[in-house]
């Protein structure tokens, strides 16, 4: 075995569901593990930049309370001791967990036993709400079970997959590149992509359904009824007569094409992630995609099958424990007595929670209602990430004991809290977490913990033991708790229940430490792992609806490549940020006629507002727009998206419509724009508008516009560095250009100016790395244009540092097609997920 392998602590990625190995060295790199079955050795742009992440920039590294730093005991007493006020004063329906799938699985567990077993609520929530619950709800209503049957091997044994609503490429990237390779090898095999807009996921789509917003239960309403007109038997009621190309806004010739493709493919996978889920019809959607599955019998065998892929490493983890307002432990059902009394039993539990709680938007509500006396966040970011985030803000500030664990001190949920305690982040926890194919896998420790931070788990033991129940939290370490865990899915023998661990019930401490990549069922006796023909199958009546709210633009809201959430990990690495490096709105040019595309852009709805830079792309649908949810009150306050979108929410499976806002598009009436470097950040309230990212190592951007008079001297005032070196002021033009220099190095560039075109800023990142700045740069920067000589461009491949003048100059070389590119630059040999920027790039070049 080589050495390295040895050094290196096999963990596990924290960003999305896909759930990749990772060996992490003692030097600080990261790699892929090519013994994980998930990844094999593959890694993302993002977890590839894993091991610039765990700094402690930024990081809580003690307890506060009220804004002081306090002892582990005065903050877990004041925890204590704010639950106990709002038991004592509304019952257990006024205290609430919101926890997260960046939980590992033992800290779920615990986080769900407390709420539920002893607090005697059900309003423990996640954020995996905003991201799994319809498909959550769709498997439950199908098969009885929160249950995906496929494996991740089914997507390079399908002659046909269908993504829907899932932008594969750059949401879920090494499983995209499975599928490609897969391809590759077999070009028979089909891909088909259904998104109203044309993403990264659909250069490589033999069809390309751009289907009218929020219309995905027509679509596979119309392919069911076809099914059934091309020989499949359809119970009675089931089918539906609709206007599928009025309703979807399809041709009728893509339409039977699509058609004909499942009708005559056996083998026949449909992906589906965010873009399904997140909908107010969500779990309609859902059940919709499996019916035609059923029908047709496609399930449970090689290469086929209805596949949800979640968004978060461990959604899957929280799903098992039940921490979901509507859900028990261990796939149990609530429904059934004799499994609620096997888990109070279990337990010992008497208060046990009976009815299911607050789902995510209501709890919030509630909050601002005053009914929620006391509520714990955990590791993550309601602020931000909840729509109509000025209501969840409001909301916030009414809650009497608000505390928040998380690794980030500055996060706009801190802001709101009165306890603040520091959890242990990626590379220091130690637990389990169960990715998209329910393969549970191990993160390992491999940092030390850093100032007083302490596991999830330990956190809420530590305030069970204060509130009388230490004797039910007492687990020595997360081993004993993954044993309790896998011991609660065998109490609902001998229920049809799929999801059992009675096999890892036992396992020592020594096996825990050592435990491979583990797929599940797995039973103490029988087949363990694999592929799933779900023993309860239903077909589910799915009849359309259109979206809740409706007219105006529609603006759509999702991710981006390299970011990762609200960008507390991600948005600290430079060659992340270099990808998007401020909030874009992007619209179609034929709706962008009062607007000034890389001019700021008002999206406005009836529940908020967001001020965004404007990109045009012929790619976006006519009639909506679209912009990313990662910006925070850090790093653009005007830019956060989720302040705009409306609180709908899917009737089953209560996850918000964060795919359907109706919103108008104004200009944004700046006086002034303006960009100023540094070598520290100064932060994102400098103007009316302004986007903060790492443009370099120890170099920061700072885009501004704002609507009063130009800020000179106050910007120059809050760098801190004295006068400029050099500038120039044209104040008849509203110019000011100056440079900070100290030993001939660059300090700080600020360039303001009566409109948004100003000088490239690749260019003057470029001069900060510069040993000693020269006459002719100086020049330059009084001039706000490029000496001669090709300007820098941007970082296209965020794995390998690749610019796109690197790319275009391979392509004039020869390079012609993706494959040759990487060759000459290791461009798109990483993720992948550049590739469908460099197939553009190669598009544009003359023949």
């Amino acid at each position: 075995m080589d050495g390295s392998l040895l050094a290196a602590t096999r963990t596990t990625c924290p960003y999305c569901g896909v759930g990749c190995g990772v060996l992490a060295g003692a030097d600080g790199s990261v790699r892929g593990d090519p013994a994980h079955p998930a990844n094999q050795g593959r890694l993302c742009s993002k977890g590839a930049a894993l091991g610039e992440t765990t700094g402690l920039e930024g990081r809580l590294l003690h307890p506060m309370v009220d804004g002081k730093r306090a002892s582990w005991d005065a903050a877990l007493d004041a925890a204590a001791e704010g639950f106990r006020r709002a038991l004592a004063q509304h019952g257990p329906e006024g205290v609430a967990l919101y926890v997260s799938g960046q939980l590992l699985t033992e800290d779920y567990y615990a986080a769900n036993k407390l709420a539920k077993g002893f607090l005697g609520t059900g309003n423990i929530d996640s954020n995996s709400r905003l991201c799994m619950a319809s498909a959550v709800a769709g498997h439950r209503r199908a098969f009885g079970e929160d249950l995906v049957p496929g494996v991740y091997a089914d997507l390079e044994q399908a002659d046909l997959v269908i993504l829907v609503g899932s932008n594969l490429a750059w949401c879920h990237p090494v499983l995209h590149q499975r599928i490609l390779a897969a391809r590759a090898i077999r070009p028979q095999m089909r891909l088909v992509v259904v998104d109203p807009r044309r993403t990264a996921s659909c250069e490589a789509a033999d069809l390309h359904l751009a289907l009218r917003p929020g219309s995905d239960v027509a679509l596979f309403a119309g392919l069911l009824a076809h099914l059934g007109r091309a020989g499949f038997a359809l119970p009675e009621g089931l089918g539906q007569v609709l206007d599928v190309p009025a309703l979807t806004g399809l041709a009728p010739a893509q339409l039977a094409t699509f058609h004909h493709w499942f009708t005559t493919t056996e083998r026949v996978v449909t992906l589906w992630s965010q873009g399904t889920n997140q909908s107010s019809s969500g779990t309609d959607k859902a059940n919709a995609i499996i019916n035609c599955h059923l029908v047709t019998g496609r399930i449970g065998r090689p290469g086929m099958g209805p596949f949800s892929v979640t968004g978060q490493p461990n959604a899957m983890g929280g799903r098992e424990v039940g921490a979901l307002a509507n859900m028990l432990a261990g796939h149990l059902d609530a429904e059934r007595p004799e499994e609620v009394a096997a888990l109070r039993d279990f337990w010992q539990a008497p208060n046990l929670a009976l009815k299911p709680g607050l789902k995510a938007v209501d709890l919030f509500r509630a909050a601002e209602e005053g009914r929620i006396g006391a509520m714990w966040v955990m590791a993550t970011n309601p602020a931000v990430s909840l729509p109509d985030s000025a209501q969840v803000r409001r909301a916030l500030a009414r809650i009497p004991t608000l505390i928040l664990s998380d690794c980030h001190a500055g996060s706009d949920t801190a802001q709101h809290a009165q306890i603040l305690l520091p959890a242990l982040g990626w590379g220091e926890k130690d637990g389990t977490v169960t990715n998209s194919e329910r393969v549970i896998s191990r993160q390992r420790g491999f940092l030390p913990a850093p100032g007083e931070a302490r596991a999830d788990w330990w956190i809420i033991a530590q305030v069970a033991r204060r509130l009388g129940w230490g004797a039910h939290f007492a687990w020595p370490n997360a081993a004993a708790i993954f044993r309790e865990h896998a011991a609660v899915t065998e109490l609902a023998r001998p229920a049809p229940r799929v999801f059992d661990l009675g096999g890892l019930a036992d396992l020592s401490d020594a096996g825990y430490d050592a435990l491979p990549p583990t797929q599940w069922p797995v039973p103490r006796q029988g087949p363990r792992g694999g592929r799933i023909t779900p023993p309860v199958q239903r077909l589910v009546v799915t009849p359309f609806r259109r979206p809740a709210h409706q007219g105006g633009m529609i603006l759509l809201t999702g991710r981006l490549r390299d970011q990762w959430h609200t960008m507390t990990r991600t948005g600290r690495v430079p060659r992340l940020m270099q990808h998007a490096h401020e909030p874009v709105l992007t619209v179609n040019p034929a709706d962008a006629a009062d607007l000034a595309e890389g001019g700021l852009v008002r999206v406005a709805s009836a529940w908020g507002e967001a001020v965004l830079r404007l990109a045009l792309d012929a790619a976006t649908p006519r009639g909506a727009c679209f912009a990313p949810m990662h910006w925070t009150d850090q790093l653009s306050p005007c830019g956060r998206i989720n302040a705009a979108v409306t609180p709908a929410t899917d009737p089953v499976s209560g996850q918000p419509e964060l795919k359907h806002t109706p919103v108008t598009l104004t200009p944004f009436a700046a006086t002034w724009h303006g960009v100023l470097l540094a070598r520290r950040p100064l932060g994102a309230a400098l103007a009316d508008w302004c986007a903060l990212a790492p443009a370099a190592e120890g170099v920061f951007r700072h885009e501004m516009a704002g609507q009063d008079a130009i800020p000179f001297a106050r910007l120059a005032e809050a760098l801190g560095e004295g006068p400029p070196t050099i500038a120039l002021h044209a104040e008849a033009t509203g110019e000011h250009r100056a440079a900070w220099l100290r030993d001939g190095h660059l300090i700080a560039v600020l360039f303001l100016g009566p409109n948004h075109v100003l000088p490239p800023r690749e260019w003057l990142i470029s001069l900060f790395a510069e040993a000693r700045i020269g006459s002719a740069a100086r020049h330059a920067l009084l001039a706000g244009m490029l000496p001669d000589g090709p300007p820098p461009s941007p970082t296209l491949c965020a794995c390998h540092g690749v610019s796109a003048t690197t790319i275009r100059a391979a392509i004039e070389a020869g390079a012609g097609d993706v494959a040759a590119i990487g060759a000459a630059t290791c461009a798109g040999t990483g993720c992948g997920s550049c590739k469908p920027e460099l197939a553009a790039l190669l598009a544009l070049a003359p023949a």
